[in-house]
């Protein structure tokens, strides 16, 4: 039955990169280079050996960086890298230098505007690898693709040749990062992020925050242990910008504040009572606001700032009740929204702002100042996204857009939902003019881990580079071979068997795979409704999920890279893996169970054993709960601070302790049968009565 899924998994196709004529006088050349993101025009030309190392060339102070990158890139692989030697030459120049200009001309490559801020040309010669940029920031972005094209290791090792144009298609390709839901990274995993950002020509990072950066105004409100201190965001900074990063900070202005609202202190600022969502009309709201933007406008000295300002849900429940009936929502809505601008205008800003309540009023949108930007966001795949974009477009206002990876509420993220979302939304963008891309992680119910989410971070970035659609068979060639150094494909094919277990799941009517499932007893009320969902497709989720398992291990056979995300990732598949498990295990307990109670044969001794003895499967159950505990617990410190980590092992330990209970209980009858040969009613025990019918 396994091979029925195969139409479930997007299917591995090799990347070919096409050439434009006018890189190569009139030439055009299939690349079979993975790559991430793809560059514009690629000729192919002869592979360069590494065996006597790379000597690196570069007149250029702000050079450093890509200087430094490139040496760790190359002793990474085991490759020597020194400003001397005799190895191949790697040789770092601008655009309108004469060797500059000399390179790019014996190439064949012509240089133009489009390729000023960011782009770079990048051409492979005998001995010899030139990288042509206008700035810094293009400097960089080709000593990341030259790294890409590195094949092997030490002495075996080899550049892939090539002559390369690129310059991105989005001025502003970013990720958004909830840090207020959940998940605090430390300051140390942020600027892991910030390498891998950057490595991925990404170039703004956004912090999403509601409660968690620590203001001196409010101290009240930052947990203890779970809040950004001026200082860490100082730093922060500095190391983003010199990664040609700028940090915007997202502080929630209108909606999201439930952990600010909910202290007394705030509470009558809210809409309604200890609730979420700032009241418009409140004497107190706008003073707050701007206190809190000081803070950020001394911490952040990038040009932008993010408002929030979405699912403002309560607005018109409470204290603006009787406005909203007289106005509407979108009137109160959006008048409170340049009440904010108006209030923080003057700090040599631009604001952005979510655009899904503002969107439903059009004609109101026109009425925003037009540095407003708003930013359009879904997270469903859709054949188009145009009316989320159109209604500011048609306003006159510069809009982004922002996709998401999928990650939040799962056990792993689904990215046989994110990427298509990603990819559609950022297509659509481009062609009405979106200047800047912001895709977004979430943690709502807290249990999230980053490091799981880098498939479709990596998308993001290829997507926001790329003009017009990415495509996803492209990446889903280059992925593991880039981001993991995986030349077996096994990596690759693990992902498509973690997406194959979301839409077997969807295809039964579940979502997916859900921290909600994963909690869920199969013997309540509801976990018997869903189990009938489950139970045909049970062994065939287990298949995928350890699979999955399997070709991680066969692939780390080898040395790989970023194995903190392959750890994360076998983590999700045994998540996976053990909803399967629970639901059948749950189903063969009841079983053995009515068996047991109907005979008096050793039988039932054997049935009863199966289900509570020495490897029962209640005992199964707690183990496998109390393994992924441990795993999920080191995971979450690899990337996270403490604060909030017990909240999610809490579920773990009464998990196991679910099972552990349940074992104790039908021990106990296990007993009573030996001395009676009787076993009490299943009810009795904790067990349904029998297994619910297959619909």
């Amino acid at each position: 039955m396994i091979g029925t899924l195969e139409r479930f998994i997007v299917p591995l196709m090799a990347v070919v990169l096409m050439a434009s004529p006018r890189a190569a006088g009139g030439q055009t050349s299939a690349v079979v280079y993975p790559l991430v993101p793809r560059p514009r025009e690629v000729i192919r030309r002869p592979a360069q050996p590494l065996a006597d190392g790379v000597r690196i060339e570069s007149a250029a102070r702000s050079d450093t960086l890509a200087v430094r990158s490139l040496a760790e890139m190359l002793r990474e692989r085991g490759i020597s890298a020194s400003a001397a030697g005799r190895g191949l030459t790697v040789r770092l120049l601008r655009s309108d230098s004469p060797q500059g200009r000399a390179a790019l001309t014996t190439a064949g490559l012509r240089w133009e505007a489009a390729m000023r801020e960011e782009g770079y040309a990048l051409v492979t010669g005998q001995g010899s690898a030139t990288i042509i940029a206008s700035a810094p920031s293009g400097i960089f972005y080709g000593v990341q693709t030259l790294g890409q094209l590195i094949d092997g290791r030490g002495g075996s090792a080899r550049l892939r040749g090539a002559a390369i144009r690129d310059w991105p298609a989005m001025r502003y390709r970013g990720f958004h990062d909830d840090l207020s839901r959940g998940p605090v990274p430390t300051l140390e995993f942020q600027k892991k992020q910030i390498r891998a950002f950057a490595a991925y020509k990404i170039n703004v990072y956004s912090p999403y925050f509601e409660h968690t950066l620590s203001y001196r105004a409010n101290p009240l409100v930052a947990p203890p242990g779970g809040g950004m201190t001026p200082e860490q965001v100082r730093e922060l900074v500095a190391y983003a910008r010199a990664y040609h990063i700028e940090v915007i900070p997202e502080q929630e202005a209108f909606g999201h504040l439930h952990h600010l609202l909910k202290y007394e202190l705030y509470s009558p600022l809210g809409e309604t009572p200890h609730g979420h969502v700032l009241a418009p009309g409140q004497v107190g709201s706008l003073p707050l606001i701007r206190q809190m933007f000081a803070e950020i406008d001394s911490l952040f000295p990038g040009r932008f700032i993010h408002l929030g300002a979405d699912e403002t849900f309560e607005l018109g429940r409470g204290q603006t009740a009787e406005r909203v009936r007289a106005e509407g929502i979108g009137p109160v809505y959006l008048d409170f929204l340049k009440q904010i601008e108006a209030a923080l205008r003057g700090r040599d800003k631009r604001f952005l702002f979510w655009g899904d309540v503002a969107m439903n009023s059009p004609d109101l949108v026109k009425t925003l100042p037009k540095d407003l930007i708003p930013v359009a966001w879904d997270y469903d795949p859709a054949p188009s996204f145009d009316k989320l974009i159109a209604p500011f477009r048609d306003a006159g206002m510069e809009t982004w857009v922002a996709p998401g990876v999928n990650s939040w509420n799962r056990v792993y993220p689904d990215f046989a939902l994110a990427l298509p979302n990603i990819q559609g939304f950022v297509r659509d963008g481009q062609r009405l003019g979106a200047t800047g891309v912001l895709n977004t992680s979430w943690d709502d119910d807290g249990e999230s881990l980053f490091a799981q989410t880098w498939y479709g971070v990596l998308f993001g970035a290829a997507a926001g580079w790329q003009p017009g659609e990415s495509s996803i068979e492209d990446f889903q060639r280059s992925y593991g071979r880039v981001f993991h150094g995986d030349t077996s494909g096994r990596v690759d094919q693990a992902q498509r068997k973690l997406m194959a277990c979301h839409a077997l799941l969807r295809k039964v009517g579940v979502s997916d795979a859900s921290d909600y499932i994963f909690w869920l007893d199969p013997w309540s009320e509801e976990g018997q409704r869903i189990g009938q969902k489950i139970r045909p497709i049970a062994s065939d989720l287990r298949v995928l999920a350890e699979s999955a398992i399997v070709l991680l291990a066969d692939a780390r056979r080898v040395p790989l890279r970023e194995t903190d995300a392959l750890d994360a990732m076998d983590l999700g598949a045994r998540r996976i893996d053990l909803i399967g498990m629970k639901f059948q295990f749950a189903d063969e307990i009841v079983q053995m169970y009515a068996r047991a109670a109907d005979s008096v044969s050793s039988s039932a001794s054997r049935d009863l054993g199966d289900i509570t003895g020495i490897n029962g499967r209640l005992q199964d159950l707690r183990d496998a709960y109390s393994l992924v505990r441990d795993e999920y617990e080191r995971q979450w410190l690899r990337e996270n601070r403490p604060y909030w980590l017990h909240n999610v092992l809490a579920r773990f330990d009464l998990a196991a302790q679910l099972w552990i209970s349940r074992a104790d209980r039908i021990g106990q009858a296990r007993q009573v049968w030996y001395r009676t040969r009787k076993l009490p009613l299943a009810e009795s025990v904790g067990l349904p009565a029998s297994r619910p019918a297959t619909p």
